[in-house]
């Protein structure tokens, strides 16, 4: 049985984005769960004039990344052992790699109402695979 009530939770934050030299910059951060990608949760984060930028990865990175050091490649997350109110977010890409502190319990928080919204073990029964296809393949097959 699929479910049909898909809903988004949001939530705005400003993480804090550590340069080499350390110093700190505000960086608004939109964090998004939808329903209808029950396995994944995206980071938009506001790049001034330039629009938004988003990073999208598996709900189970950001909820063990609270805990432990979690990922591997692009998209890494832990807590900062000297400071455990702070949680680190690195993100690789080819044209950069940037490194956030952002604040444990809101994560917490954000993490919680996803589970409120889709409890863990029970993604498949939101997830359309006829409307995954779709998104996949090419409409000119």
């Amino acid at each position: 049985m699929i479910a049909h009530d898909h809903r988004t939770v949001r939530t705005d934050m400003v993480f804090s984005l550590v340069a080499a030299e350390g110093a700190v910059a505000p960086v608004a951060v939109q964090l998004r769960y939808d329903s209808r990608n029950p396995y994944e949760v995206c980071l938009s984060f506001n790049a001034g004039k330039s629009g938004r930028v988003d990073w999208v990865f598996g709900r189970d990175l950001l909820t063990d990344g609270l805990v432990v050091n979690s990922g591997e490649g692009d998209v890494r997350i832990g807590p900062r052992l000297d400071a455990p109110a702070l949680v680190n977010i690195s993100l690789r890409s080819p044209s950069g790699q940037a490194t956030f502190e952002a604040d444990a319990e809101r994560l917490m928080k954000f993490v919680n109402e996803t589970y409120e919204l889709v409890a863990p073990g029970a993604e498949h029964q939101w997830m359309s695979v006829d409307e995954a296809l779709v998104r996949l393949l090419p409409h000119d097959l």
